[in-house]
């Protein structure tokens, strides 16, 4: 296994002297300021034509240690026995992203398939919906992890990279085949919840309008008090921690926008009626704790050193830790050893199961890691 990793400032060209190997695949990680992508995309797919290519826009790429804004992260892999393959569908041509995650699965689905990585629209689609559509067609055995694209806290406009396309609404799916494939993944938080628990009692999908039959926004803005005036920035600085019964494992939920009129918040998953919510509020040392145990999480699952890590971590982290947001990374860094190239990008939401053999999730507020290597 080969890897190669570049980044590449708005306005720039990529160098190809610089890689000495043909890649099957090449993950593009870019800003959504970057100026031009369209072009650049282009260029890359003619320069490597049997290459599947695939990525999404930011809100901050992950660069080695470094959090980048207005870059391409350029990663290139070729494997030595691992067969790579792609599938696509646009939520247009869907009547929800459930039935898209299904019809996408299906077309990745072969004997030898080990895992696949997901890219996905960032605002069009319903994570939740979507990894339940995914999940029901692959075996559990078989790791889905990934993330929605971003546009850093603007929630304007995401895009996802499809060979020579950059398109909207589209969701990649990269199927990763052969047994020579060892893959380590985790996904852990680091938030702390405070106040009681309390009931769902009124919502739809991902638009919350009661808890405890109390209209939703009012409850929540109760909680924030002055920051309240500037929801919904301030929404990524307290999410909702969410179980969806009293024996769940508990999700984490951020905040996107809110309803004035119907007093309601629309969240980036689902917000199942029935279900228990706690109000949480960010701690930098147990945010930077959370992607360091993310890391030993992965870590303890491998038997030999991984030689690529995908990090995909939330816009809300990157909110909460400001300046120090390369500080998580580095912890990434410290637990995993010099050895893989680290590359990845901060996130509308985070997939991945919560252990092996267990059906993926979406995530927010996380930090999701997947490593690869072969034997």
């Amino acid at each position: 296994m080969q890897t190669f990793q570049d980044s590449i400032k708005t306005g720039e060209k990529f160098d190809y002297r610089k890689l000495d190997f043909l890649p099957d695949l090449i993950l593009l990680f870019v800003s959504s300021g970057f100026d031009n992508i369209e072009s650049f995309v282009w260029d890359i797919s003619t320069a490597y034509p049997n290459a599947i290519i695939s990525g999404c826009s930011t809100s901050g790429e992950i660069n080695n240690i470094k959090v980048d804004d207005n870059t391409v992260v350029f990663n290139a892999i070729r494997f030595d026995s691992t067969q790579v393959s792609m599938a696509s569908k646009n939520v247009r041509d869907f009547k929800d992203s459930e039935s898209l995650g299904k019809a996408l699965s299906k077309d990745l689905i072969t004997e030898d398939l080990k895992h696949v990585l997901i890219f996905s629209e960032g605002l069009l689609i319903n994570g939740d919906d979507l990894v339940t559509g995914l999940s029901s067609e692959i075996n559990q055995e078989i790791g889905i992890t990934g993330g929605m694209a971003g546009d850093g806290t603007d929630f304007n406009k995401t895009f996802v990279i499809k060979q020579n396309k950059v398109l909207v609404g589209e969701v990649v799916g990269i199927g990763l085949h052969g047994s020579a494939l060892k893959v380590g993944y985790s996904s852990q938080g680091g938030w702390n919840s405070f106040g009681i628990e309390r009931k769902v009692t009124k919502s739809d999908k991902n638009v919350l309008y009661e808890i405890d039959g109390q209209p939703a926004l009012k409850l929540y803005k109760s909680f924030l008090g002055e920051k309240a005036a500037d929801l919904p920035g301030t929404g990524l600085l307290f999410p909702l921690s969410l179980r969806v019964n009293e024996n769940s494992t508990p999700l984490v939920r951020t905040l996107l926008n809110i309803d004035e009129e119907n007093q309601s918040i629309i969240f980036a998953g689902n917000i199942p009626e029935g279900s228990f919510v706690r109000l949480m509020k960010a701690n930098v040392d147990r945010l930077i704790s959370g992607a360091e145990g993310s890391a030993m999480n992965t870590k303890a699952s491998l038997t030999d050193e991984p030689e690529f890590a995908l990090l995909i971590s939330c816009v809300g982290r990157r909110v909460v830790l400001k300046q120090l947001v390369e500080e998580e990374v580095e912890a990434v860094r410290e637990v995993l050893g010099d050895k893989p190239v680290m590359s990845g990008f901060y996130s509308y939401g985070e997939m991945a199961p919560f252990g092996k053999s267990k059906a993926c999730r979406l995530h927010n507020q996380t930090m999701t890691i997947t490593t690869l290597s072969e034997n």
